[in-house]
């Protein structure tokens, strides 16, 4: 199977990234993701969902977020579009969310290298809810505003430093929360819709990836060629 080619050297980069399966804060620039520059807040009427987790200004926070890790761009949709926000609230939701199927004993030991694996007292749900709360108050203290409510061009660059540890945050280091957050992204991005993201296989179709299709074997083994069928989810749903 082929997947297209995106014309975009920025958009190419972060798919090779994410179906490599680099990890999260490896290194990966936010503004590498490419995308509009307007400085326009992310407008809630393209996500008409409700929220179970998420309070409202974490829910503005989580929109604000994922719309300039993955912006939309010539070569595809952004994650707005595509409902990454309403997949990582589902997500926490979910036994995932509770911690269910992470290792949750002590001792914990947040300042120990990265290699050494996730070393915080939270789960995924206290890791959004207390990572939110010290983002806006660093945001806040710096930029008189929380994060959702700077100019794009000022969200970028608090994501950036967010992931390479500048900013210092209360109760967390930065970079845990950034990585955290940009692999929930990125699954919400690629997953299947079934799990609220990647809405009407708007990824898919843009990498020309054939989703649950039954088989396409015979196409694995063409590299040159473009599979010329739309993807198919779990469900069954077409593009």
């Amino acid at each position: 199977m082929s997947i297209s080619k995106p014309s975009s050297p920025s958009r190419r980069d972060f798919i090779r990234n994410t179906l490599a399966i680099v990890p999260a804060a490896s290194g990966l620039s936010v503004l590498a993701l490419g995308g509009s520059s307007a400085e326009a807040a992310p407008d809630p009427a393209q996500n008409a969902y409700t929220p179970r987790y998420f309070k409202p200004a974490e829910w503005e926070f989580v929109q604000a977020a994922v719309d300039r890790l993955i912006p939309s761009d010539a070569d595809g949709p952004g994650a707005l579009e595509l409902g990454v926000a309403e997949f990582i609230d589902r997500e926490l939701e979910s036994d995932y969310g509770h911690g269910g199927l992470w290792y949750m004993q002590g001792p914990f030991l947040p300042d120990n290298d990265a290699t050494l694996g996730y070393q915080l007292r939270f789960n995924p749900r206290e890791l959004y809810r207390n990572g939110i709360a010290a983002v806006d108050n660093w945001c806040n203290k710096q930029h008189g505003k929380p994060f959702a409510q700077l100019d794009t061009a000022t969200r970028d660059a608090v994501l950036k430093q967010l992931e390479s540890g500048e900013a210092k945050l209360d109760g967390m280091p930065a970079k845990t929360f950034f990585a955290q957050l940009l692999q929930n992204a990125k699954e919400g991005y690629f997953a299947d819709p079934l799990y609220g993201g990647n809405k009407h296989m708007g990824s898919w179709k843009m990498i020309g990836f054939p989703g649950a299709r039954a088989d396409y074997i015979d196409w694995s083994e063409q590299p040159d060629k473009v599979y010329p069928l739309g993807p198919v989810s779990i469900k069954g749903e077409r593009a």
